[in-house]
């Protein structure tokens, strides 16, 4: 509002310095410039503004004195031609107005429409879910989106907690798609399925058809119950696990991406009281400082991780982000922070075992 103003301001003072300009200096019709101000109108005001202005444009036009011939005040054969050449210029900018503030009103309507579309993906998690403490952070390569390849999503199934966090391939409105098209399927299976590699790949299957013949999307689905993480992989960057150390939990035998014909396994992880998982996308790891290096994996992370409370310790992982990626960010970033609770701690066991969960190797413990 504060900017309208000037703007209407600026408009009204061009004017109003032409009319004096053209009193002042009788000898040059400068009644032409009047047109300066609904065309400044038309730029950034209302259509009525815009209007008001072009009025009074015309007005001052056929009002100033005409231009001095031979040593006698009179009127200039031009002045009629430069009245109406002001009044068409000024009607013209009465369109404009109404052209612009059509096109705005429009793309308000759709960007509203994008933002609501947006958030049904990228919904806000509660601070605490199923005995789960929970911090994220998500941001965006591609200006005025709030989300692009990445996805996340936690819900409580009858068992406890259940995470999913991807990342398509590319930046942008397709990769976002992609990523729709995973959350839509895991919202749709993700409490009725109790198997993880089942649930993986009957994400595959479900996306086939919004994938390209160049896209896949990496994937990392996690359950949590007393005592314990269960995850399948799919060719995601692997979480850190606080503790005496901070380390990276690589999966045993490494799977494709969705859409790359994945090869599923499951992956359990021992988890304490006092220890924290960090699931994140390769915008944390592939961020680079100006000589080029990556973001890495150090101490000051396992410090800032390890700070309380939850949100405060995201916020340190963050600073220390944004200190050394000196070109800004260059890929979409997702940060999911999870800590168990008590709630979770007490809680009923975990569901039974699947049937391929005997293969696997027993618990990690830091």
């Amino acid at each position: 509002m504060r900017s309208e103003r000037g703007w209407l301001l600026l408009a009204g003072t061009t004017e109003v310095a032409v009319a004096v300009g053209a009193v002042a200096c009788p000898t040059v019709s400068l009644r032409g410039l009047l047109i300066a101000g609904p065309l400044l109108a038309a730029h950034r005001l209302s259509v009525r503004a815009t209007g008001v202005l072009a009025a009074a444009a015309v007005l001052l036009a056929a009002a100033l004195p005409g231009t001095e011939v031979a040593g006698e005040r009179g009127l200039a054969p031009d002045y009629a031609v430069s009245v109406l050449f002001v009044a068409a210029v000024g009607l013209w900018a009465v369109l404009l107005a109404h052209t612009r503030t059509s096109c705005e009103a429009a793309l308000a309507r759709m960007t509203r429409i994008a933002e609501l579309a947006q958030r049904a993906h990228v919904r806000p998690l509660p601070a605490e879910i199923g005995g789960l403490a929970v911090a994220v952070h998500t941001s965006s390569a591609t200006e005025d989106a709030l989300l692009g390849g990445d996805l996340y999503d936690v819900t409580l199934t009858a068992a406890g907690p259940r995470l999913v966090l991807g990342d398509a391939r590319g930046h942008g409105v397709d990769a976002a798609r992609v990523g729709a098209a995973v959350v839509c399927a895991f919202r749709q299976t993700a409490a009725t399925e109790p198997d993880l590699v089942r649930l993986a790949r009957t994400l595959d299957l479900r996306i086939q058809a919004d994938l390209g013949d160049e896209d896949f999307v990496t994937l990392l689905l996690a359950d949590f119950a007393p005592g314990e993480v269960r995850m399948v992989n799919c060719g995601h960057p692997a979480p850190l696990r606080t503790g005496h150390r901070l380390e990276v939990l690589e999966p045993p035998d490494p799977s494709p991406p969705l859409g790359l014909s994945p090869r599923p396994c499951l992956q359990r992880i021992a988890l304490g009281p006092e220890q924290r998982m960090l699931f994140y996308t390769d915008g944390l790891t592939e961020a680079r400082d100006a000589q080029g290096a990556m973001f890495p994996l150090d101490h000051q992370v396992k410090a800032a991780l390890s700070a309380p409370p939850i949100d405060q310790a995201l916020d340190g992982l963050l600073d220390l982000l944004h200190k050394h990626a000196a070109r800004g960010a260059d890929d979409d970033l997702t940060l999911l922070l999870v800590q168990p609770t008590v709630g979770l701690l007490d809680g009923a066991p975990g569901r039974p075992a699947p049937e391929n969960e005997g293969r696997q190797p027993p618990l990690r413990s830091p």
